[in-house]
């Protein structure tokens, strides 16, 4: 179908599972028209994606971990399918001792973990995609309010989203003079894998929904559609900036 992606070619990076935000969001890319590639972390990984996405539905593996990985894979996305028009970033990843235990018994390779996957792995995947852009291209990263409040149990990667949302800033100053433009979406708490294996969840969702402005949770549809947006030439005003879907638990 036509919509405000037709004839975008865009790269989603970090869908999981189904329930994840990353599938959210590319779904909605693909309901407004895009053609969109998926990387996959591992062999695991892709047996999992291949469960549920279309037969024809393009995977390229990339490890954010290992920058030749990520190089290579934009090289294999440029070959195949040209330029890119743009990247939702959806990657992050902390120990669960590290989200578990009190903040200051971070371990230092937790710490280091988490910054390497969760906000590294964004100037990485800039890098690499870079030469491959299109003119007004965007790129697009998830965080989450507990990189501007200290939310119970969330600990190193609430300050991992908050150097992932200081690098977003910088990136888009570096971008801009080619027409790349960056930003974050600042999702609410959404029941996926991701947010089980954080402490006390169910409160945690709980709270979350109680403190929208309508009491009804925020969804991935809804996180996907403002990806779509941020994609679309609709939002070439918009760059360095952290886009709030979270039906105003931010407000609080």
């Amino acid at each position: 179908m036509d919509g405000i992606l037709t004839g975008k070619t865009l790269v989603v990076m970090g869908v999981a599972n189904q329930r994840s935000i990353a599938w959210g969001c590319a779904q909605a890319l693909l309901n407004q028209g895009a053609r969109v590639v998926l990387t996959y972390q591992n062999e695991r990984l892709k047996k999992s994606l291949q469960r549920f996405v279309a037969p024809d539905q393009p995977l390229i593996e990339c490890d954010v971990v290992d920058d030749a990985q990520v190089d290579a894979a934009f090289k294999t996305i440029g070959a195949r399918f040209g330029e890119i028009d743009g990247v939702i970033h959806a990657i992050a990843y902390a120990d669960k001792a590290a989200l578990t235990n009190d903040f200051v018994a971070t371990p230092r390779g937790s710490y280091q973990q988490a910054q390497d996957i969760s906000s590294y792995s964004l100037i990485a995947v800039a890098r690499a995609a870079r030469p491959f852009l299109s003119r007004s291209a965007s790129i697009a990263t998830l965080t989450y309010f507990g990189s501007q409040r200290a939310v119970p149990n969330y600990n190193v990667m609430g300050v991992a989203k908050a150097a992932l949302e200081a690098n977003v800033r910088y990136l888009a100053r570096d971008l801009g003079p080619a027409g790349v433009r960056v930003n974050a979406i600042s999702a609410g708490a959404v029941k996926t894998l991701a947010v089980t294996g954080i402490q006390d969840h169910r409160q945690l969702l709980k709270r979350s929904q109680s403190m929208t402005v309508d009491g009804v949770a925020v969804t991935t549809s809804e996180i996907g559609n403002v990806a779509a947006f941020l994609m679309s030439p609709l939002s070439t005003g918009i760059t360095g900036d952290v886009i709030y879907v979270d039906k105003g638990v931010h407000l609080s």
